[in-house]
């Protein structure tokens, strides 16, 4: 992962979404070659010196201290997301520190948990987002055209992001697909901050750049948020709309990995849609599934 090119285009994209007028400058009219503010506005604001701010955002000083930070974010007005990712993005050897994901299994105690989820779709993931195990539930709501056994074969195992940008099946699954779309980029640009070094990961992003246009574009934006929590509306194949909230939960010691579990409304149609779909679960001869294999 280019670290310090992350920095700049991540920079670059927050100096570009602020006018002058934005943060109390005065601006004069004249013509600006740049969109956004430019460097030495940003460096004023922020109280330190133009040529120090170049050399950050080339990816030239990677001991920027916490104040320093602290004061660039104020002034570019980050999220704390945001502020989170300049730091582990200006501190690659800060970053470094958190090893490359290596557990490639769920724990046991983990899949009984989500075994045990009656009526809750639950899927345990990576850091970089591969599906490590599913209940019946979880595996017939987000991709039950892909072999159940999938997440127990590396080869075949799937990823989430990129069956969103390279799946059909998927695709047609979320009515809002750009705005899934915007979220999963988001997720990815924190991965790729926290992990600098994992390689899977890295070839993950390469992938999905070079075969699909659409990340190639939101990646170029440099979104960054952390999508913990929310609520997400699909269309079954099998039982139609849906609107379910959703939690991604970290796992303690696991090199990364989440649980990510769905619910619907009390008394609402999607709960009597999840609790059909949960119904031709438990009675498999009243779906077809088709077995193929994510794609690659």
């Amino acid at each position: 992962m280019d670290t310090p090119a992350a920095l700049g285009d991540f920079l670059r994209t927050r100096r570009a979404r602020l006018r002058p007028e934005d943060v109390g400058l005065v601006s004069y009219g004249t013509r600006r070659r740049v969109p956004g503010l430019r460097r030495e506005e940003l460096a004023q604001l922020a109280g330190v010196s133009v040529a120090y701010y170049t050399r950050l955002e080339q990816g030239q000083s990677t001991g920027a201290s916490d104040g320093v930070l602290d004061a660039i974010a104020r002034a570019l007005r980050l999220s704390p997301d945001e502020h989170a990712h300049l730091r582990n993005l200006a501190r690659p050897a800060r970053a470094g520190r958190r090893p490359a994901p290596r557990a490639e299994a769920a724990r046991p105690s983990t899949r009984r948990l989500i075994e045990a989820m009656d009526g809750v779709p639950a899927l345990v993931l990576t850091a970089r987002f591969d599906v490590l195990a599913w209940n019946p539930l979880g595996h017939a709501l987000v991709a039950g055209h892909l072999a159940a056994d999938g997440p127990e074969r590396p080869a075949d195992r799937p990823n989430t992001q990129r069956l969103l940008f390279l799946d059909p099946h998927t695709r047609e699954l979320y009515p809002d697909w750009e705005g899934e779309a915007r979220r999963a980029v988001s997720s990815l640009r924190l991965a790729a901050g926290e992990y600098p070094d994992d390689r899977r990961l890295a070839e993950l992003i390469g992938e999905l750049t070079m075969k699909s246009g659409e990340f190639a574009a939101l990646w170029s934006r440099h979104p960054v948020r952390k999508c913990a929590f929310g609520v997400k509306s699909f269309h079954h194949p099998l039982v139609g709309p849906l609107e379910l909230t959703f939690e991604m939960t970290p796992l303690r010691d696991s090199a990364g990995q989440c649980l990510l579990m769905y619910g619907a409304e009390p008394g609402s149609p999607s709960e009597a849609a999840l609790r059909l779909l949960a119904t031709g679960v438990a009675s498999p001869t009243t779906t077809t599934t088709t077995r193929t294999s994510a794609p690659r």
